[in-house]
C-alpha cells in the first residue's frame, strides 16, 4: 500500500513552501508603490515592498484591462496594504491548519480505499478555495471582488458535493449553489448600480466619490 507522509515531513513542506510566498508574484511585472513603478531585482523589490507596507503605504497596480466599455475600464489589479497583508496572513494561515488537518483526514481514501486520485482531486478543489480567497482580499476593485466571490462559490460547491457517489454530498452542493446565485443577484445589481453612479468600480475611486458628494450614494441610480 501507499506509506502515510509524517507529519514532520508535512510541516516540513508547509514551511517550505510559505519561504515561497512573495507579494511580487501578486503584482508580478507593475506594481505601483506611492505613485512610482518598482524596477529593480526581486530581492530589492522585496524589500521595498516590505518597507512601503510597514511604513503604512500601499501597492496598487493593474496587470491588464479585460474589457473597455465607454469611459469604464475593467482592469485585472490588486490594492495592497497593511490591511489586505493582515486578511492573507489569515487566509494563508488558516488555511495551512485546514490543509495539515485534510492530509490525515482524506488519507483514508488512498490507504484503504487505495483512491489516490480522489486524494489528489480534494487538494485540487481546496487549493483553487485558497487561491480564490486571496482573490478576494487583494483585489484592488469590486469586480475582483466578485471574481474571488464566484470563485469561493465554485469551490464551496465541489467540496461540499466532493464525495458524489454519496446520496447527501450532491444533494446538499446543489443547495448551496443556489443559495449562492441569491447572493450573486444582489451583487451584481450593486455592481451596475456602481457603475451607473460613479463610472467605475475601483475601490479608491469609488470612496473618494462618496466622500466628495455623499448625498449621490442614496440617490436613485437607475
Amino acid at each position: 500500500g501507499l506509506a502515510a507522509p509524517s507529519f514532520a515531513g508535512v510541516l516540513q513542506w508547509v514551511l517550505d513552501l510559505r519561504r515561497e510566498i512573495d507579494l511580487r508574484a501578486l503584482m508580478l511585472r507593475r506594481l505601483t508603490i506611492t505613485g512610482s513603478t518598482l524596477r529593480a531585482s526581486p530581492h530589492e523589490r522585496k524589500s521595498a515592498i516590505a518597507r512601503e507596507l510597514a511604513g503604512g503605504h500601499t501597492g496598487n497596480g493593474d496587470l491588464y484591462t479585460w474589457a473597455q466599455v465607454g469611459g469604464v475600464k475593467f482592469a485585472v489589479g490588486f490594492l495592497i496594504d497593511p490591511l489586505t497583508v493582515t486578511m492573507m496572513l489569515v487566509v494563508s494561515g488558516v488555511g495551512t491548519l485546514i490543509h495539515v488537518y485534510a492530509i490525515g483526514y482524506m488519507h483514508e481514501d488512498v490507504r484503504f480505499k487505495h483512491d489516490l486520485k480522489r486524494y489528489r482531486r480534494f487538494f485540487v478543489f481546496m487549493n483553487l478555495f485558497i487561491a480564490m480567497m486571496m482573490i478576494l482580499v487583494s483585489g484592488d476593485s469590486y469586480l475582483m471582488l466578485f471574481v474571488g466571490w464566484e470563485g469561493v462559490g465554485l469551490c464551496s460547491y465541489l467540496l461540499i458535493g466532493f464525495y458524489y457517489d454519496q446520496e447527501f454530498p450532491p444533494y446538499a452542493g446543489r443547495k448551496a449553489f443556489l443559495v449562492n446565485r441569491v447572493g450573486d443577484f444582489a451583487f451584481l445589481v450593486g455592481l451596475f448600480a456602481l457603475v451607473s453612479q460613479y463610472g467605475t468600480l475601483e475601490y479608491r475611486k469609488v470612496i473618494d466619490a462618496v466622500l466628495a458628494d455623499p448625498g449621490k450614494a442614496t440617490s436613485p441610480y437607475l
